[in-house]
């Protein structure tokens, strides 16, 4: 698969407890020089980032995160707040334990105050399926689906999983047609990529694949592996 096009997918992503504006100063670099579909850094960092990259390459940022169990009130201020600060992509968490109380009209109404609050900036629902039955994943494809958000997410990265294979191919098969998939996760290797997308995501969070190219000194994006 041509690289620039794995790229184009790549949320490049840091999101680390530690990290300092070198280091997201590093990620807006490097997500402007392999053009990413966005680079996806913690929420204090947007505001500088955004003056930093001045359209550049988009930004993307979480709420809710890594747990989800803040109120949506929280989530939605988070959300309005970032969009204000010029992010393009919010990337949400669900509250999992109201998806495993059965509470099933407050999960889908809190997605649905958050999409608002995003004030039409692409919206990801992240669901970290490692901590979900199947069951409640093909749950989550339909409330995310009826959300009007726009990916269904598999994990933060900050779980006991990331994105599996056979969590894409449930995804594809029970999500509504206009809705996208990210997987994340544990994506290693351009391999991994290919995989993931030809799987069904069109979105990949990752920080390794823009790694790679770094250490091995790949300027020529428009070739293959």
């Amino acid at each position: 698969m041509d690289i620039k096009r794995i790229l184009s997918m790549v949320d490049h992503t840091y999101l680390k407890q530690s990290a300092t504006w070198d280091d997201i100063k590093r990620t807006c670099d490097e997500g402007i020089k392999y053009q990413t579909a966005s680079i996806c850094i913690p929420p204090s960092f947007v505001k500088r980032a955004k003056e930093y990259c001045q359209d550049r390459v988009k930004i993307c940022t979480v709420t809710g995160f890594p747990n989800g169990y803040s109120t949506v009130r929280a989530k939605c201020f988070e959300s309005q707040e970032a969009v204000l600060n010029g992010a393009d992509e919010i990337d949400t968490v669900i509250n999992i334990g109201d998806l495993k109380s059965e509470n099933y009209d407050k999960v889908l109404s809190d997605l649905k105050d958050i999409k608002a609050s995003c004030q039409g900036k692409t919206l990801k629902v992240i669901i970290e399926a490692c901590l979900l039955s199947e069951y409640e994943k093909i749950k989550m494809c339909e409330l995310v689906s009826k959300s009007g958000a726009d990916f269904i997410k598999t994990s933060t990265g900050f779980s006991t999983g990331g994105a599996t294979r056979e969590d894409i191919i449930l995804f594809s098969k029970h999500i509504s047609p206009e809705l996208k998939i990210k997987a994340a996760g544990g994506i290693s290797s351009l391999e991994d990529a290919e995989e993931f997308i030809n799987l069904g995501a069109s979105r990949l969070g990752t920080s390794r694949i823009v790694g790679i190219l770094e250490k091995d000194g790949k300027e020529n994006v428009n070739s293959s592996y």
